[in-house]
């Protein structure tokens, strides 16, 4: 296996398609994964397909889940509204374990590969204040992998790698803008209807609207 090989979660969203294209970028490998996990629409992995196949991936994987069987989010849970105005603290969005969950089942398909590097499009600057989201998070993970796996154990550990953290959603878009990413593949919408059109009203897409804006970048996002 290459050494070059690197792991990625790929949402469907723009900054997951951006870290796709920066690790291509860096000349890795690259190697998705995606979840169908109880969501309120089908269309991120829609997007996320169309990605991979744009940024050419080497190969996509849909792992199905079941988070809404636990519930507690406005995400997985159709009986909690998603909230269409800015509120205090940690939002309904959130969804209860998601990213220590992807992460997990990320690191397992990267010990498989005997890739050693993952890539999470996780961000602390322009976000919804997710506790998972945060740099501690991801560097608490990392060591747990090199603590939970034979590769960890036998000294060829992991990195998790986070390379839009302190980047605003501008600089995200100029970034993938300039790697070529095609934008108008994604879908950001926390309710996106069957055809991946945005609501425009949510937090995640008041959070693309106003990165596109600050990029200085036309914004492809169809509404409905």
């Amino acid at each position: 296996m290459s050494e070059k090989n690197a792991v990625i979660l790929l949402s469907g969203g723009l900054d997951s398609a951006t870290v796709v294209a920066m690790a291509k970028a860096e000349g890795y490998s690259c190697y998705s994964m995606s979840f169908d996990y109880g969501q309120r629409h089908r269309a991120e992995l829609q997007a996320a397909e169309r990605v991979a196949r744009q940024l050419g991936v080497v190969e996509h994987k849909v792992i199905g889940l079941n988070l809404n069987g636990i519930g507690g989010s406005a995400l997985t849970d159709s009986s909690i509204a998603v909230p269409e105005s800015p509120t205090e603290g940690i939002p309904v969005t959130y969804v209860p374990a998601r990213n220590t969950v992807f992460l997990a089942l990320a690191l397992g398909w990267a010990e498989v590969l005997e890739a050693r590097d993952i890539f999470i499009g996780v961000n602390a600057v322009d976000y919804s204040g997710y506790p998972d989201c945060r740099p501690e998070f991801v560097d608490a993970f990392e060591r747990m992998a090199n603590l939970a796996t034979r590769a960890g154990v036998e000294g060829q550990g992991f990195t998790i790698r986070a390379p839009l953290q302190q980047m605003s959603k501008g600089e995200i878009i100029q970034a993938g803008t300039r790697l070529g990413v095609d934008y108008a593949l994604t879908v950001s919408c926390y309710q996106a209807d069957d055809e991946g059109r945005a609501c425009g009203k949510c937090d995640s897409c008041r959070l693309r609207a106003a990165g596109f804006a600050a990029a200085g970048v036309a914004d492809a996002t169809r509404y409905f």
